[in-house]
């Protein structure tokens, strides 16, 4: 399986701001993954600037983790992560609306002063006009949401989470089949076009015919789409570029999906001893995630559609706690036994 590193996009400093210029030149592009503020506030589509106007294109998140600044509200400034958008919810704003107003304005104007990618007040709460002062003076953005505290967090943190995932581009087809994604993989011109083209043909979705970008989500999550630029598109030998969307629909793409099951395809080797009986999942990492894994000897006449189809439906299974081979050997051995052909007392 050859792989390409996927750098992410690049990330600026978050910490004391400078409203740019209409002369400014653009930020230098620095390494590490990272979402510019305007594209967090397009995805997530229930925020309205309320104070700070700034560029957001300037502006990079780089965490998928927020802050409640129960504690900077406070006076506490010490161990403050400068990196996280903040969240302001019913409790903040409640304990800022008993404060002396001197002692508020000198509380926020500190906590602005600290340097965040942005504030958010959500269950549409009243963004103060201390606030806003305080966001305009250090070049900070304070955004309104009516969503839930818990929930805009929620969203947030899914949000980045996919976002700022580590990601590689590896050699391969993906295609949803029966809800699984089942990720093809083998020697050039195993078939691997080919097969994923029948499996679409049989009613399944494809997600990416030649490459795949994998984003490892977590430990145990990767899920995978198309390469950005990249349509849904087939080369097939013989017959050229084929376009599935324009060719079986809409309902024959899909962007990305958990990728749960590995296949790969090899030309059988007659001295290779292949899996008969698949008592148990067997594993094989992918991009640092251990995805079950079966191979499947290719070679004329096979219908490696159907084989596929049933390798994802018995994974299923097996996820739903189903396991035929178990099954089919407890059962063969209790049959054994009460027909009197098993082995004999003593």
């Amino acid at each position: 399986m050859s792989t390409t590193s996927s750098d992410g996009p690049s990330s600026v400093p978050v910490r004391r701001r400078r409203r740019r210029g209409p002369a400014d030149p653009p930020r230098p592009p620095e390494t590490g993954p990272s979402v510019p503020l305007s594209v967090i506030t397009q995805r997530l589509g229930a925020l309205r600037v309320a104070g700070g106007h700034l560029d957001l294109d300037t502006i990079h998140v780089t965490t998928a983790e927020v802050n409640r600044p129960g504690l900077q509200l406070t006076g506490y400034l010490e161990h403050f992560a400068h990196d996280r958008l903040q969240i302001i919810g019913w409790t903040e704003t409640a304990y800022l609306s008993g404060l002396d107003p001197q002692v508020r304005e000198r509380r926020l104007d500190d906590y602005f002063a600290l340097g965040f990618p942005g504030l958010v007040v959500a269950r549409g709460l009243h963004v103060m006009p201390d606030m806003v002062h305080a966001a305009d003076r250090h070049d900070v953005p304070v955004f309104a949401t009516d969503v839930l505290t818990s929930e805009f967090a929620s969203a947030f943190t899914w949000q980045m989470v996919h976002a700022l995932a580590p990601r590689t581009v590896i050699v391969a087809s993906l295609v949803d089949v029966y809800g699984e994604g089942v990720l093809l993989v083998g020697d050039p011109d195993i078939g691997k076009s080919e097969t994923a083209l029948e499996l679409v043909r049989r009613g399944h979705r494809l997600i990416a015919a030649h490459h795949v970008e994998v984003r490892r989500v977590s430990q145990v999550h990767l899920r995978g789409g198309a390469p950005e630029g990249q349509r849904h598109a087939i080369d097939i030998p013989g017959v050229g570029v084929v376009d599935v969307e324009e060719l079986f629909g809409m309902g024959a793409i899909k962007p990305d999906a958990r990728v749960t099951l590995v296949v790969s395809l090899e030309a059988r080797d007659p001295a290779k001893e292949y899996e008969r009986v698949g008592m148990a999942d067997r594993a094989a990492p992918v991009f640092g995630v251990d995805v079950t894994h079966v191979t499947i000897p290719v070679q004329p006449g096979r219908n490696l559609a159907v084989i596929i189809e049933a390798a994802a439906l018995n994974h299923r299974m097996r996820g739903l706690g189903y396991n035929a081979a178990r099954d089919l050997l407890s059962g063969g051995a209790s049959g054994a036994t009460r027909s009197g052909t098993g082995p004999s007392p003593g």
